[in-house]
């Protein structure tokens, strides 16, 4: 991509290598076991993924929504689940920067700034997905405390966390604290059993008086709704979106190698015309979703405000295309593509998923319906 920066190509390839050299051998064993694998998040750790997002004094790289995007869909040419740990523990540093005091950001980014924390963002409950604004779990300030009480679920990596940023309802509307793992009252749930993203440990919380101090609070009683039309909406695209790329991009170079080296009525399957059209249309679709997923991001990164139209339009699109592409490799493999021992199956479960957190695509084409509406 002719925009980006010398660093940001440096890091492209870094986290490129990264992902071949230290990730990819560990991948298959931690999908068939749906648990992390530690050799994984070492390499994460040992290589400052984790805090892209951090400032440069805190040992990060102070990554822009481009920057982010890159290293995600690096990620997830390789592995769904992988991808998933960087992208959920941007959320919060993302939240920290746009709406955290001083000496928030000194006391939590100094804490992160070990490379090796898991930080994932908390919003859905088992009775509100979509409708996110109808949250129930609540926080109620107590003295120098808030009182948390409720239940999160479908929290990606929420077993491994040592932060989390979570959405409570106060007295003035949704609001967004950090809460620590430590935290009185505040317990997680066992490891869900998924259909995709396997091995990134998903789990319910649960907060019962859960005591978290009212420093913890980001921005004011009340701002959380805001915060996530805007900072939220832009995880859209550098996470969501650039994610669901990877994996289409993955699936489709995975599908390339296989075409050239299958060999059906004497000649690799490539030359058959059917195959070459199935392939030149996974690389249009993951053309046309790069250039809308970079197209947002470097919006974002102009200070343009958050336009829902191309945040949510970057997610559904790219899922959409991740879906699409996953399949249709799995149809280029025929009967080993639907084999454990190739990895096409795995990115076809993940592609799915996309589709539906971070907002369900019908959501993100209700939002863009809704602005088209409003004129």
């Amino acid at each position: 991509m002719e925009f980006l920066t010398e660093e940001q190509r440096l890091i492209q390839e870094t986290v490129r290598r990264i992902s071949r050299e230290k990730i990819a051998p560990h991948v298959d064993e931690a999908y068939e076991k749906g648990k992390a694998s530690r050799e994984i998040l070492k390499a994460l750790a040992e290589n400052g993924l984790l805090i892209i997002s951090l400032p440069r004094e805190f040992g990060g790289i102070e990554a822009n929504a481009t920057t982010r995007a890159l290293v995600i869909e690096e990620l997830a040419k390789v592995d769904g689940s992988t991808s998933m740990y960087v992208f959920t523990s941007q959320a919060l540093p993302a939240f920290l920067l746009a709406y955290g005091t001083h000496e928030q950001k000194e006391r939590f980014f100094g804490f992160l700034s070990s490379g090796d924390k898991i930080c994932p963002f908390c919003l859905t409950e088992p009775n509100h997905g979509s409708d996110a604004r109808s949250i129930k779990t609540t926080a109620t300030l107590d003295g120098d405390h808030y009182k948390l009480n409720g239940t999160k679920s479908f929290i990606s990596s929420g077993t491994l966390a040592s932060l989390y940023l979570v959405f409570a309802r106060t007295k003035e509307g949704i609001s967004s604290f950090i809460v620590e793992r430590d935290t009185p009252g505040f317990t997680r749930g066992a490891p869900e059993k998924k259909f995709g993203f396997r091995s990134s440990e998903m789990c319910q919380l649960f907060f019962e008086d859960a005591t978290v101090p009212k420093e913890n609070l980001l921005g004011h009683e009340g701002a959380g709704w805001s915060q996530l039309q805007d900072c939220g909406a832009a995880l859209r695209a550098w996470g969501a979106g650039a994610q669901a790329l990877g994996i289409a991009q993955g699936a489709m170079e995975y599908a390339l190698k296989y075409a050239k080296e299958r060999v059906q009525f004497g000649v690799p399957i490539i030359k058959h015309q059917g195959l070459q059209f199935m392939l030149a249309d996974m690389a249009i679709q993951i053309e046309a979703a790069r250039s809308l997923v970079y197209r947002t991001t470097r919006m974002l990164d102009a200070g343009y405000k958050v336009i829902p139209i191309m945040t949510s339009a970057a997610k559904c699109f790219a899922s959409d295309v991740a879906m699409k592409v996953t399949t249709d490799a799995v149809q280029v493999l025929g009967g080993y593509g639907i084999m454990e021992d190739y990895a096409v199956h795995r990115m076809m479960r993940d592609a799915k998923a996309t589709q539906i957190f971070d907002g369900t695509n019908q959501i993100q084409r209700r939002i863009i319906g809704r602005k088209l509406m409003e004129g």
